[in-house]
C-alpha cells in the first residue's frame, strides 16, 4: 500500500478544485507501479503541484458499484469499440459518506461527459428502490433501472493533484480491487497505479514531462472492463485479455 506521508505536497481545497475549468480538455491515462509513483510525486511536489485535501487527508477512499444488463451490454459495447456508449455506476466518497448515481456517456467524438445525482449511502449496492434515482437514470441514459443489476464493485484510494497554473488536474488511483457481484470472484491490480491526466490542450504540460522522465507511457484502460475480464470467466473479453497481458508486462506482476 502506498505511503505518501513523507512527500510534501501543498494542499488545495475542494472549492479551489471546482474553480479549475479545462475548456479544451484532453484526457490521457497512464499505468505505473507504486514504487515509480513515489518518484513522480516527489517531482510533482518540487514543481509546485498541490493535492486535494479532504477530511484531513490527501488520500481519499472510493467505493463504486457498476450496473450492467444480464448480457453485459456496457462491457461489450466498450470491448467492441462502439463510439457511443455509457457506463452506469454508484459511487461513495468514503470519508464524507456522500454517494451518487453516475452516468458516464461517451459520444462519437471521443468525448466523455458525466451526469450524477445524489443518493443515500445505503443504496450504493442497489439504487433501484429509489424512484427519483430511477427517473433520473431514465431521463439521462439509454437504460432503465429494470434493465440493469449490480455487476462489479471497485474500491481504490485516490490522490488528486492540480498544477500551479490550474491547467492540469491529475487523478492517481492505487490499491485498486475488484469484487464481481455475480460470480463472487475477486481480483486486484496488485501494485499497479492508474493515472489520468486532464489538461488544457492549449497549455504546456509539466506532468507529461515528469511522466516521460520516469518512462511512464499512455495506455487506454477501463477499470470496469479490466475488472470484469479478471473476475468473470464467462465474459466474452476478447481484446481485453490482451490488455490484461499488457498491464502485467508494465507492472511486472501476474493478474490472471
Amino acid at each position: 500500500m502506498l505511503d505518501a506521508g513523507n512527500i510534501r505536497l501543498g494542499p488545495i481545497t475542494l472549492e479551489e478544485m471546482d474553480s479549475v475549468r479545462l475548456l479544451n480538455r484532453i484526457d490521457t491515462k497512464y499505468l505505473t507501479t507504486e514504487d515509480t509513483l513515489v518518484a513522480i510525486l516527489e517531482d510533482a511536489a518540487a514543481a509546485g503541484y498541490r493535492a486535494l485535501m479532504t477530511s484531513g487527508s490527501q488520500i481519499a477512499g472510493y467505493d463504486s458499484v457498476y450496473f450492467d444488463t444480464p448480457e453485459l451490454k456496457t462491457f461489450l459495447d466498450h470491448r467492441n469499440k462502439r463510439l457511443v456508449r455509457q457506463k452506469i455506476r454508484t459511487r461513495e466518497y468514503v470519508a464524507s459518506r456522500q454517494a451518487f448515481l453516475e452516468i458516464k456517456r461517451k459520444n462519437n467524438h471521443g468525448r466523455t461527459k458525466k451526469k450524477r445525482t445524489q443518493i443515500a449511502p445505503e443504496l450504493l449496492d442497489d439504487f433501484r428502490t429509489d424512484n427519483a434515482a430511477c427517473e433520473y437514470l431514465a431521463s439521462h441514459s439509454m437504460f432503465t433501472a429494470d434493465q440493469l443489476s449490480p455487476s462489479l464493485e471497485t474500491v481504490f484510494r485516490r490522490i488528486t493533484l492540480v498544477n500551479p497554473a490550474k491547467t492540469e488536474r491529475l487523478t492517481i488511483d492505487t490499491s485498486v480491487c475488484f469484487h464481481n457481484l455475480r460470480t463472487g470472484r475477486e481480483a486486484s491490480l496488485k501494485d499497479g497505479v492508474v493515472i489520468e491526466l486532464k489538461q488544457d490542450g492549449r497549455a504546456r504540460s509539466e506532468m507529461k514531462r515528469i511522466l516521460m522522465k520516469h518512462r511512464v507511457k499512455p495506455v487506454k484502460v477501463s477499470k470496469y472492463c479490466i475488472g470484469i475480464t479478471l473476475t468473470d470467466p464467462g465474459a466474452r473479453a476478447g481484446r481485453f485479455k490482451e490488455k490484461v497481458r499488457t498491464i502485467e508486462k508494465q507492472i511486472k506482476n501476474k493478474l490472471l
